[in-house]
């Protein structure tokens, strides 16, 4: 029986490409460089990731998929596709720990959201971030009022950092 199933897999088809996998690195080149600076200059979460933040994350991925893989069949060609996703996401990360510049590329720089007990609106408005969410966040620093703190800062992560007065 089992012998009958392996005999009706077609192992050339599964393993030899059937596209260039130049084409196949340089679509997923493109693909993931477009991706990475849309989401880094018009995303940054705050904290956690919330249910609009997976939704995105699963459309993007959804929507480059053609436009990365063509229309690909081998398993050779989806492990040189994931390959060359990992190559780029190792890249800017080890680019960010040796190059002042990528660094910035890769991470926003911190924003100021209280500043002496007193809410920056108008910094909080840039990245979104409502008084309730931020006060979230604060209570799971263990601070109660705005009024304790002398900073509070958005990290390029996304996390909260809070100096108390």
């Amino acid at each position: 029986m089992h012998t009958l199933l392996l005999a009706n897999i077609d192992w050339e088809k599964m393993i030899t490409p059937s596209m260039s996998l130049w084409e196949i690195m340089i679509r997923g080149t493109l693909t993931f460089w477009f991706c990475f600076l849309y989401i880094r200059f018009f995303r940054r979460g705050a904290g956690q990731l919330g249910i609009s933040d997976l939704l995105l994350i699963t459309l993007i991925s959804d929507a480059s998929q053609n436009a990365m893989a063509g229309e690909y069949t081998s398993v050779t060609e989806g492990c040189v596709l994931v390959g060359v996703l990992v190559f780029w996401d190792y890249a800017i990360n080890w680019l960010g720990f040796r190059s002042i510049l990528f660094s910035k590329i890769g991470e926003p720089e911190p924003v100021l959201l209280i500043k002496n007990g007193v809410m920056q609106r108008q910094n909080m408005k840039k990245e979104l971030i409502t008084a309730s969410e931020l006060m979230g966040m604060l209570r799971e620093q263990g601070v109660d009022e705005v009024t304790d703190i002398k900073t509070c800062y958005i990290e390029g992560s996304g996390s909260i950092s809070v100096v108390q007065k």
